[in-house]
């Protein structure tokens, strides 16, 4: 975050922060596709490639749509630097790469998106690094996983799909104590609800396609904080490509300009929904941080300023034959709501967890996350809330 805006607010800063002007002095930033930038002469070159001087050199880590973006998130996130990679999986990857070696362990939740619990268990072990699985809501347990080779707690919160939330203070404090780092992937709430740098945390990441862009049409991913621990992860960004293009840096760039609006709004309808759903006699039970019923609601209102877009929820059911039964019903019944594994989109999208975003993990790993048959998951967008409503009554 450059220190002349430090003062600004939120609003203003998605809007003027990272802002490049080329000398045709265009108002609305320029689109920079180029995949290799040419120097004045040979040692200007030779400072640029050895980084002795700022500047362009090759889009594969450094671009000026990109590096546009990764300053304004990381004005919006309070980091003091941030990198962009091509996928939110992609900066996982990265990070594990950048800051870990064979041997060390990562202490993390079952409580994951199923795409990160595949990344720890299928890949990241055959690089020799270690995965230990604590309770996303219990600090002890994260305190007592410390061993001489835990070097990286990482945590979603909320998490994906129940809203489970992790004390930020109270982990972030724990890993401070031992020398481990925090990563917190604050995808969910994007930092218009949740600034996890702002307790103890070391490493904010995000999947840039979700809410940063918030119309389904890119695909990107950031970590941001420390320049010092950002620097290991953009070496990797570097060295192995997974880079953002130029063209979804843009994208994402101009999103945020509408970030604490949507944000806004999306959690507005989502509290009114997951208010609604829980008087509902075919709802067993709503997840929802911003609900009173939470029983983590006023730890939510302590570290956000607000419950965010996802609601999930579980149908009544026998058992889990019939739970699905009932899950693929609804799923199918709805007219407004997409049938798609995304989120963070101005369209509501509703999933079914079990058979599509943590189909592919264990049977065991589906019941450490808490994930059953009757679980669906909402992704409440901007329409007429009383039209999700009536979408949703006529599928239970």
């Amino acid at each position: 975050m450059t220190d002349s805006k430090k003062h600004l607010g939120f609003e203003t800063r998605a809007i003027r922060e990272g802002t490049m002007r080329s000398s045709f002095g265009e108002h609305s930033e320029a689109l920079y596709l180029s995949s290799s930038f040419v120097f004045d002469d040979a040692e200007e070159a030779a400072r640029r490639f050895q980084n002795i001087e700022p500047g362009m050199v090759y889009s594969r880590f450094t671009n000026p749509s990109v590096q546009m973006f990764e300053q304004r998130l990381a004005s919006l996130e309070e980091a003091e630097d941030c990198v962009a990679t091509a996928s939110g999986m992609s900066a996982i990857l990265a990070v594990c790469l950048g800051l870990l070696k064979s041997g060390d362990e990562i202490v993390t939740t079952g409580s994951l998106f199923g795409a990160t619990i595949q990344l720890f268990d299928n890949f990241m072990v055959k690089f020799g690094l270690s995965i230990k699985y604590v309770d996303l809501t219990k600090p002890e347990e994260w305190q007592a996983a410390i061993g001489p080779a835990t070097k990286l707690f990482y945590l979603e919160t909320p998490s994906n799909p129940l809203t489970q939330l992790g004390d930020l203070q109270a982990i972030g404090a724990i890993a401070r104590n031992a020398g481990v780092i925090t990563v917190v992937d604050n995808c969910f709430c994007t930092p218009a609800i949740q600034q996890p740098l702002r307790f103890p945390i070391d490493l904010v990441l995000h999947s840039a396609t979700k809410y940063i862009d918030g119309q389904g049409r890119v695909l990107g991913g950031a970590v941001a904080g420390p320049k010092a621990l950002v620097d290991h992860v953009r070496a990797v960004v570097r060295t192995c490509g997974p880079s953002m293009s130029a063209f979804n840096a843009w994208v994402l760039h101009r999103s945020m300009e509408t970030l604490a609006l949507r944000m806004k709004a999306h959690s507005e309808s989502a509290l009114a929904l997951a208010t609604w759903l829980e008087q509902h006699p075919s709802v067993s039970r709503v997840f929802y941080p911003g609900l009173p019923s939470h029983p983590q609601h006023a730890l939510a209102m302590r570290q956000q300023s607000s419950g965010g877009a996802i609601v999930s929820f579980e149908l009544k059911a026998n058992d889990e034959v019939q739970a699905q039964e009932r899950a693929f019903q609804l799923v199918n019944a709805v007219n407004i709501f997409s049938r798609t594994g995304n989120l963070g989109d101005t369209r509501s999208i509703i999933t079914h967890p079990a058979s599509t975003t943590h189909g592919r993990i264990s049977e065991e790993a589906r019941a450490r996350a808490g994930i059953r048959q009757s679980l669906i998951r909402l992704a409440v967008g901007l329409e007429n809330i009383e039209d999700l409503k009536a979408d949703l009554s006529q599928g239970l």
